[in-house]
């Protein structure tokens, strides 16, 4: 029953379900029926608008044709008043206001590039053409303008100016005279005192902007090789001039080769003075001024500055290279040593001056002559080495002192000591390994050359005893001076105490040959007694002492042993075997003389007497009489 009553109920419902899907199917076909009226409508509307559109749009267009037209022509007028305004200042000429001038030769240039994008413009090739004319004109100005800045303010430096911008220690003395070596001491120890260069000024400050401006605008107009050549030739002049007011001067190895030594000494201490000024002061404010002005322009900056230097750096090196390939001698050694010593100072300022492609051959010559100098000085050691061995001088010392050759050679090596530093850098160019050993080496080459010598010149005394002496004074010399100079570390303690024993050697020479005789006369065999021994033969004993005695006095006291302590050991030395011979000989046989006639004829001497001769000897004096 209950399901019944469920299932008409759910029949009612479909029934009214039905009922509204039918009504809302009716309503669905009316809308549609009325929407497809209107888009019939505004068809016909939007057919009866399209004329009116299309003249809308025509009208905008043309309103937009004449706007962008306007604005042409606007932009067309002012170029052609920029070209107007541009061009008058041009025709003034850049003397009354160089900065204005070149706002209007950059104001062509952008005129030149409008016109040339504008070829629809019927005028367009004749305004590029009188724009082109007109830079064209400009830039000739331009160019006679940068010539006349740049030699209206490149003068040379006067050298009192240069002589300003030193370091005081390397300033030249009151006198004038600039200190030798260039103002540096030898031994390769700087002054407590900073070392400062102050570059010179070459081109006043105000005036590198304007050239470097100038130059700018002759690089973008194509000019850059009458650029080059107007800075080549005037910076380049200039500098040749500023060397020339310093004294440097240009020569040749003939010209070297003639001049007399203490001349050419003096050249060459001005030249190491050059060398500084130069490099430190002129060349490396050429480079300052040549990159300010160039700045942006690497290519011609670098071969600018190698045109500009190239002709004074020839000159200052060629005199360098005179002198390195002139004819060796022992006392260019010196000097040979401080050129190379200003080389080696300037060498990390020259190679950076120098770096680019540009300046190699500079560069190059600069390296080369260092070399060369070091190479020349190497050969003049080896050229003296031989010189001292085979010096040939007659020059005698008759009294058995130092040798001049002894004493030259020695000083020599001394002065060559100062420059320890220095010729280490030299060997090292040959011997990178052990530049201390070749200077070890080449010091006793040099003693033993100087050794061979002396015992040759030894050979011309007649008396041996003479020639022991003067080997002894000599060699005694030679280690004296080595033992307080640096030689001692070079050549050591060894070879010290064997030339020490080399002295001894010849002192004990000297001893034996001219005492032997006479101590021989004080000599009387122990195993005859007094009685075996006549009168007579001590009389001859004491004549021959005497005459022997006499003799060796009046000689040797015009020899010479100049070192005091040496004179006195020798002295003493002699002493110690003489007085106690003549005490005994006297004891012994004093008395058998005494008791004959005239004993004081025989007994001249007392051992205080000779004892005083003994203190005249080596004193280098000549005796009248004999003092009795």
């Amino acid at each position: 029953m209950e399901i019944s009553k469920a299932m008409d109920a759910l029949r009612e419902r479909a029934t009214v379900v039905k009922e509204s899907l039918h009504k809302s199917q009716t309503i669905t076909d009316n809308m549609v029926s009325i929407l497809g009226s209107f888009d019939h409508r505004l068809s016909a509307l939007e057919t009866a608008m399209r004329p009116t559109q299309i003249k809308t749009h025509s009208i905008r267009s043309a309103h937009d044709n004449i706007d962008k037209t306007l604005k042409a022509a606007e932009g067309i007028l002012a170029q052609f008043d920029q070209t107007r305004m541009a061009e008058a200042k041009i025709l003034r000429g850049p003397h009354e206001d160089l900065e204005s001038y070149l706002g209007a030769v950059d104001q062509l240039r952008a005129n030149v590039r409008f016109f040339s994008s504008k070829k629809s413009f019927k005028s367009s090739e004749a305004m590029v053409t009188h724009a082109n004319n007109l830079l064209a004109k400009a830039i000739t100005k331009l160019e006679e303008e940068f010539k006349h800045l740049l030699t209206n303010y490149s003068k040379p430096v006067e050298p009192d100016r240069l002589f300003e911008c030193l370091p005081n220690s390397l300033r030249p003395s009151n006198s004038g005279k600039q200190s030798e070596g260039g103002g540096r001491n030898h031994s390769g120890k700087q002054s407590s005192e900073a070392v400062t260069f102050a570059l010179p000024t070459l081109i006043p400050p105000r005036v590198i902007p304007l050239l470097h401006d100038l130059a700018q605008q002759m690089v973008q107009a194509g000019h850059q090789q009458q650029l080059f050549r107007i800075y080549r030739e005037t910076r380049a002049t200039v500098l040749e001039q500023s060397l020339r007011k310093l004294g440097v001067e240009r020569l040749s190895k003939d010209d070297v080769q003639r001049m007399q030594w203490e001349v050419l000494e003096a050249k060459i201490g001005n030249w190491i003075h050059y060398m500084r000024i130069a490099v430190k002061l002129l060349i490396a404010g050429e480079k300052k001024i040549c990159d300010q002005i160039f700045d942006g322009v690497d290519s011609l900056k670098s071969q600018c500055f190698a045109e500009v230097t190239a002709s004074s750096v020839a000159m200052l090196l060629s005199f360098g290279e005179a002198v390195a390939k002139s004819k060796r001698s022992p006392e260019k050694l010196f000097v040979l040593l401080d050129m190379y010593e200003i080389m080696r100072e300037l060498q990390p300022e020259i190679e950076k001056l120098f770096e680019s492609k540009a300046c190699t051959e500079m560069r190059e010559a600069a390296i080369n002559l260092s070399k060369r100098l070091a190479q020349t000085a190497q050969e003049t050691f080896v050229d003296f080495e031989e010189a001292v061995e085979k010096d040939a001088t007659k020059t005698t010392v008759m009294d058995g002192t130092v040798h001049p050759l002894t004493s030259y050679v020695i000083n020599y090596v001394k002065f060559l000591y100062d420059y320890q530093s220095t010729l280490k850098l030299l060997f090292h160019e040959f011997d990178p390994n052990d530049p201390d050993g070749q200077l070890a080496i080449i010091t006793t080459r040099i003693m033993q050359a100087l050794q061979t010598n002396l015992d040759g010149k030894s050979k011309q005394y007649k008396d041996p005893a003479l020639t022991q002496l003067f080997l002894m004074n000599n060699i005694h010399y030679i280690v004296r001076s080595v033992r307080r100079s640096e030689a001692k570390d070079m050549l050591g303690d060894d070879w010290v105490q064997i030339h020490r024993r080399i002295v001894q050697q010849h002192a004990n020479q000297y001893k034996r040959i001219s005492w032997a005789k006479i101590l021989q006369c004080l000599t009387v065999p122990a195993s005859e007694n007094n009685n075996a021994v006549t009168r007579t033969m001590i009389k001859d004993r004491f004549k021959t002492f005497n005459d022997q005695i006499e003799e060796l006095h009046q000689r040797q006291s015009q020899w010479t042993v100049p070192d005091s302590e040496l004179r006195e050991s020798l002295r003493l030395a002699v002493a110690e075997v003489l007085l106690p011979a003549y005490r005994s000989f006297l004891k012994r046989f004093g008395p058998v003389i005494e008791n004959g006639k005239n004993p004081y004829k025989y007994m001249v001497y007392s051992p205080e007497h000779l004892e005083q001769m003994l203190g005249e000897f080596f004193e280098s004096k000549i005796w009248g009489e004999p003092k009795r």
